[in-house]
């Protein structure tokens, strides 16, 4: 279901400095697509998200 991934998705996010699409899409089973898509959501909600590309990047809380 949607809302437990995505509750998912920011339960790891606050246990972890930061975490990639391809790890959640593997640990939830889904499409990196379907992470990104979830990742849009979240910040849509108003979790203030960062997202760095390239090597050591991934996706975290903003800080403050």
């Amino acid at each position: 279901m949607k809302i437990d991934r995505l509750m998912g998705i920011l339960t790891i996010l606050l246990q972890q400095d930061k975490t990639t699409a391809p790890e959640l899409a593997r640990r939830f089973e889904v499409s990196r697509r379907t992470i990104n898509r979830d990742i849009d959501d979240i910040c849509r909600a108003g979790v203030p998200l960062v997202t760095t590309q390239g090597h050591g990047g991934g996706i975290s809380i903003a800080p403050g």
